[in-house]
């Protein structure tokens, strides 16, 4: 049976993300306080997308951009395409610098096509949502933070992607960097070696479990937690400003990390008062978004809430 179209707009609010978060490679995530706004509604014919704020100019206007094709395979997943669509995009998550911004347009995607159909978030409910952005994005640890918000643990079995979200100590106050220069995670990804050094995993796997109680229930632990080998210095190389940075930054005792694939920069702690990273940086002071994608159909007045973080742990 074909699905039936709401009427009604639907607005989604998308946040930025930060995964890996030093050791946690593929894995870890977490999501941040900026966000992409997309309004999107089901017209006679066509397909329409304007952007502005980030990527105006640049992004695609039509079927290849990437939430397009996302609320395509979601929209095909719920039984068949509306006639046209017509979508507006907000864009604050910078593009390419490591702060999720695929993911962002990706689960926006996802999102405005379960709200546009009539009970669309039971069909594809927020396991089935997490796969099919994973699917699209290629893993998982920046689409599961976006999704459900708070800090994420990801991976993949038979199924698809799986995930939990756990709520990060109050305490926690991520400060961001972010370089004029733009990043790829293709070829951040080129640089990883095909194999690691047995004890620089186990390394990894220690601060990585560490890592989860630091940020949920003791921050003092932040700086031994992010201690990474399995991916960060095979990346210096390609990116010797950012590798400076997270330096200058570790050697006044912050516990910093690349931020993604890169070029930007992660805080957990807050950096020293007097710290210049220089003109080429932004420095954005965030908190720890714990909603992740929220969905509204409607006017504000009435609007419902997607239950999209089905499944957060406390």
């Amino acid at each position: 049976m074909r699905p039936r179209f709401v009427a009604d707009p639907v607005r989604v609010r998308t946040p930025a993300t930060s995964a890996n978060l030093g050791p946690g490679f593929d894995s870890l995530g977490l999501a941040l306080s900026l966000y992409d706004e997309v309004t999107a509604r089901v017209v006679p014919s066509g397909c329409r997308i304007t952007v502005t704020g980030e990527g105006a100019g640049e992004l695609p206007e039509g079927e290849e951009h990437l939430l397009i094709r996302a609320m395509r395979a979601t929209f095909e997943v719920l039984g068949g395409q509306p006639p046209g669509l017509e979508v507006d995009c907000v864009n604050r998550i910078p593009q390419a610098r490591g702060l999720g911004s695929s993911s962002s347009a990706i689960v926006a995607g996802v999102q405005l096509a379960r709200t546009l159909v009539a009970n669309g978030g039971r069909e594809v409910d927020a396991g089935a949502a997490l796969r099919i952005a994973a699917a699209i994005e290629g893993h998982p640890d920046n689409v599961a933070p976006c999704l459900l918000g708070g800090f994420t643990i990801a991976w993949t079995d038979a199924s698809g992607a799986r995930a939990v979200s756990l709520r990060p100590a109050g305490e926690i106050e991520p400060t961001v960097f972010v370089p004029r220069e733009r990043g790829l995670t293709a070829t951040a990804r080129a640089a990883l070696p095909a194999s690691v050094p047995h004890a620089d995993a186990a390394h990894s796997a220690g601060r990585a479990a560490l890592l989860a109680h630091a940020l949920t229930r003791d921050p003092a632990l932040l700086f031994p937690a992010t201690e990474d080998r399995l991916h960060q210095h095979y990346r210096a190389v390609g990116m010797p400003a950012t590798a400076d940075l997270v330096s200058a930054l570790r050697a006044a005792g912050v516990a910093a990390v690349v931020s993604g694939a890169g070029p930007a920069v992660l805080a957990l702690s807050a950096p020293p008062a007097d710290l210049d990273p220089g003109m080429e940086w932004a420095v954005h002071r965030l908190s720890v978004d714990v909603a992740g994608a929220v969905a509204v159909r409607g006017r504000l007045g009435h609007a419902e809430r997607d239950p999209v973080a089905a499944g957060r742990k406390s």
